[in-house]
C-alpha cells in the first residue's frame, strides 16, 4: 500500500500532525512521522525529502510554524503531492504560518489545510490516495456515514431535551 510522510519542525507540533495519522489508523493507512527541522538540520532534511519517493511516500504531510518553509521545501523536491499544516503560534496566531505555506510560487504547489488542522490533513492525503484505492475511497465513504449519523444522533438528543437542557 501506498505511504504518507508526516513530518514536523518540532516536537510541540505533535497535537497536530497526531490528529492526522489518527485518521490514517482509522482508516488503514500506512505512514511514517518523523521530526526534522529544515533549518536546524538542511542536509537531513534534503537526505529525506529526496529519499521520500523511494520509500514509498505518495503524499507528504508537513506541519510548520512561523517562517513555516518545511512544506514549501518538500514540494520544491518531492515530485508528488504535499499537504502543509500551518501551526498555531503565539505571536501572529498562526497567520505567519498560513501565508508562508499558502504563498508559494507558481510551479512548486502546496496543498493547504486550516491553522492547526491536522485531522483534515490526514483525511486529505487519504482521499489523494483513494483516487487509485477503491477500498480506501469505501473506508472514506463510511468515515462521512460516520460524521453524518453523528450529527443525526446529536440534533434528535437536542430535540428531545430542548436546548436548555442540552449537554454534550
Amino acid at each position: 500500500m501506498a505511504k504518507v510522510g508526516i513530518v514536523m519542525g518540532s516536537d510541540s507540533d505533535m497535537p497536530v500532525m497526531s490528529k492526522a495519522a489518527d485518521i490514517l489508523d482509522k482508516l488503514g493507512v500506512e505512514y511514517e512521522m518523523t521530526i526534522i527541522s529544515a533549518h536546524r538540520e538542511p542536509d537531513v532534511f534534503f537526505e529525506y525529502a529526496k529519499g521520500a519517493e523511494a520509500k514509498g511516500f505518495k503524499v507528504i504531510i508537513a506541519g510548520a510554524g512561523m517562517a513555516a518553509h518545511l512544506p514549501g521545501m518538500c514540494a520544491a523536491i518531492f515530485p508528488m503531492p504535499v499537504i502543509g499544516i500551518p501551526m498555531h503560534t503565539t505571536s501572529l496566531g498562526g497567520q505567519d504560518s498560513l501565508y508562508s505555506i499558502v504563498q508559494m510560487p507558481s510551479g512548486i504547489p502546496v496543498a493547504t489545510v486550516a491553522i492547526n488542522g491536522g485531522a483534515n490533513a490526514g483525511i486529505l492525503a487519504a482521499k489523494i490516495l483513494a483516487v487509485s484505492d477503491p477500498a480506501l475511497l469505501q473506508k472514506l465513504k463510511d468515515y462521512s456515514a460516520e460524521l453524518k449519523d453523528q450529527v443525526v444522533k446529536k440534533d434528535q438528543k437536542l430535540q428531545a431535551v430542548g436546548y436548555k437542557n442540552y449537554t454534550k
